[in-house]
């Protein structure tokens, strides 16, 4: 029993070893000089490589077709990972957030216990492999066609990632290789990706990270999305772990030609009774001085003279002078500070892909192909994305673990 693995991220890593450990001759082909590139930068380098959220909690966590991915996660779930990784010498712990990381903080850490992992059980790898087509067989899958040579297998898992981060390998070879024997592939769009406005003062906010403050995405006006947590500017626009998660919502829209807004609540956690006595407060503290002097203990520095221009109160107006108008003006633009957005950063910037195979045509229960028997997919090559947060290498781990017990079992 011969299995074909393209593509050496995480969960073809996973798919490789399991396939392997299952009893099957296992080959892995990697078109990197390397394996794990994309998972070696994750987390900052520092391997979120899951969450200790519940299963119901997880599911809720992918906004596309995370349902598709119930048996996945019960098979191999999050808890099943953390002793994987420990059981191959990567003890793992929990942050803020459920986030999970390794104990050392190493994503190559990650990495290096997944090859010890495959070694162990006979895996081969051939690296700066690439593949350029499936070959098929009475009506099957019967290998692929690498670096002009046809190889045989009986099965084939598809890992190839998706088309984000393009120097890791994720150039979707994958959506090319499934469409070509008959499979349809959702469009392709940027997910967990900062966002570009077109107000260019935020260039000047540059680097400024804020915490517990909720942002909502509007659509044409509706608001679609929110989130409260932590962002950051940047000289284009706004990142950071809710931007990125609002950030799908604006991809689909901006693609459908839809005016996209991101309305930023600096003060959440008061009513307007609260933020008005707030600043009047502060007001009264400072009566003597000018407004632009008066605004330290609201507001970052860097937000202050922005804030103050957008309020259109002259920065000179000795405090007592402000009127109940300009006050109640001033507490609408710290609790709907609004930017529009004009677009999302390039997909080659994108921590996951939105799209891929559509999920209709895949097992859920094996991850095998229902177009093509022998073809089976695992990772970000399938129609889902997570959130920020360890979703995504869960659902890799996940999908590749069916996959690669799947294909070992034809």
């Amino acid at each position: 029993m011969r299995v074909i693995v393209v593509g050496g991220g995480p969960a073809g890593m996973m798919a490789a070893g399991q396939a392997a450990k299952a009893g099957a001759d296992v080959l892995l082909l990697e078109k990197n000089a390397r394996l794990g590139k994309k998972l070696a930068i994750t987390g900052k380098g520092r391997g979120n490589l899951t969450n200790a959220a519940s299963l119901d909690e997880f599911i809720a966590q992918y906004p596309g077709n995370g349902t598709f991915l119930y048996g996945a996660l019960a098979r191999f779930s999050n808890e099943d990972l953390r002793r994987f990784f420990h059981e191959w010498g990567v003890p793992t712990m929990v942050e803020r957030g459920g986030r999970v990381f390794s104990c050392s903080q190493r994503a190559q850490d990650l990495v290096e216990a997944l090859k010890k992992f495959l070694k162990t059980y006979g895996v081969q790898v051939q690296y700066g492999c690439k593949v350029t087509a499936l070959l098929q067989e009475g009506g099957r899958v019967a290998g692929v066609r690498a670096n002009g040579r046809n190889i045989l297998a009986d099965a084939v898992v598809l890992a190839t990632g998706g088309a984000s981060y393009p120097a890791t390998g994720s150039t979707g070879d994958g959506y090319r290789l499934a469409q070509k024997v008959g499979h349809t592939i959702t469009p392709i769009l940027p997910a967990l990706i900062p966002l570009e406005t077109a107000e260019t003062w935020v260039k000047e906010l540059a680097g400024l990270t804020l915490k517990n403050v909720a942002v909502k995405l509007a659509v044409n006006k509706r608001i679609v999305a929110e989130e409260f947590g932590e962002m950051l500017f940047t000289h284009y626009g706004l990142s950071g772990p809710i931007i990125l998660t609002l950030s799908r919502h604006a991809a689909q829209a901006l693609n459908k030609k839809q005016k996209v807004s991101v309305h930023l609540n600096l003060k959440p956690a008061l009513t307007a009774e609260q933020l008005d006595a707030r600043i009047l407060r502060d007001f009264a503290k400072n009566i003597r001085k000018q407004f632009k002097n008066s605004l330290n203990d609201l507001l970052p520095q860097k937000l202050i003279a922005p804030v103050i221009n957008l309020s259109g109160i002259p920065p000179e107006l000795p405090v007592h002078q402000i009127s109940k108008e300009q006050r109640l003006r001033l507490q609408e633009i710290l609790t709907d500070l609004t930017f529009t957005v004009k677009a999302v950063r390039p997909l080659k910037e994108a921590i996951v892909t939105a799209g891929g195979v559509v999920t209709k045509e895949i097992d859920p229960a094996t991850m095998a192909s229902k177009i093509l028997p022998g073809l089976y997919f695992a990772g970000e090559i399938i129609d889902v994305d997570g959130n920020t947060g360890g979703y995504n290498l869960q659902a890799a781990f996940s999908t590749g673990y069916v996959a690669g017990n799947s294909a070992a079992k034809i």
